[in-house]
C-alpha cells in the first residue's frame, strides 16, 4: 500500500491510503503511452463546520451557512432565501438554542469578550458580529466572506452556538442587538 500526500489543509498533510485507490492509480490512462491515471480525491476539510437555517415562526426565511479554516481567518459561505430585499443582521448567537417559535432561546450575540456591539470592521465588536447580508428583489442573498476575529475551535470557538438572520437591518450602532428586528431564520453550528 502506498501512502501519497494528497492536499495540504490548515498546514498538515493530509493522507490518503486506499487500496482501491492504488489499483486505479496503477492502470495506464493510455496503455500505449504507459501513463498512470490520477486518481480523484476528496475530503472534507478538517475543522470546518455549517449550519441549516429554519424559519422561526411566521417566517420564510431559510439557508445553508458554512464555515471554513481560511487564510487570515475564517470563510463564510451563505445562501439564504425567503428574505424580504434589502440588509438583515446576520450574527453568531450565544447559545445553540432555537427551540423557541421566534428563536430567542439562541440568547444574545455571542460576545466572549464583553465588547460593546459593532460592525465586523470596527475596532470593537462582538465576535458573533458578522454585519448584514443583502437580499435582492427575490429574496435571495450569497456572501462569501473571510471574518478573522472568527474561531472553529477552542474557548471562543463559534462550533455549537445559534446562528441568526434577522428580519432587519444592524444599523451596527444600537446595543446590544443593532436594531436588527425579530429573528427571521435560526440553526445551530456543527462541525464537519
Amino acid at each position: 500500500m502506498t501512502i501519497r500526500p494528497v492536499s495540504f489543509v490548515g498546514g498538515a498533510a493530509v493522507l490518503l491510503a486506499s487500496a482501491l485507490a492504488l489499483a486505479a492509480q496503477d492502470k495506464p490512462a493510455n496503455p500505449a503511452a504507459g501513463v498512470a491515471k490520477p486518481a480523484a480525491a476528496s475530503a472534507v476539510v478538517k475543522g470546518s463546520a455549517s449550519v441549516v437555517l429554519e424559519p422561526t415562526q411566521g417566517s420564510q426565511v431559510r439557508g445553508t451557512v458554512t464555515f471554513t479554516p481560511a487564510a487570515g481567518g475564517v470563510r463564510v459561505v451563505a445562501d439564504i432565501s425567503g428574505l424580504t430585499p434589502g440588509s438583515h443582521g446576520f450574527h453568531v448567537h450565544d447559545k445553540g438554542d432555537c427551540s423557541a417559535p421566534d428563536a430567542t432561546s439562541a440568547g444574545g450575540h455571542f460576545n466572549p469578550g464583553g465588547t460593546p456591539h459593532g460592525a465586523p470592521d470596527a475596532e470593537k465588536h462582538h465576535a458573533g458580529d458578522l454585519g448584514n447580508i443583502t437580499a435582492g428583489d427575490d429574496g435571495k442573498a450569497h456572501l462569501d466572506q473571510v471574518f478573522p476575529f472568527l474561531s472553529l475551535s477552542g474557548a471562543d470557538s463559534i462550533v455549537g452556538r445559534g446562528f441568526i438572520v434577522h428580519a432587519g437591518k444592524d444599523d451596527m450602532t444600537t446595543q446590544p442587538t443593532g436594531n436588527a428586528g425579530a429573528r427571521a431564520a435560526c440553526g445551530v453550528i456543527k462541525a464537519g
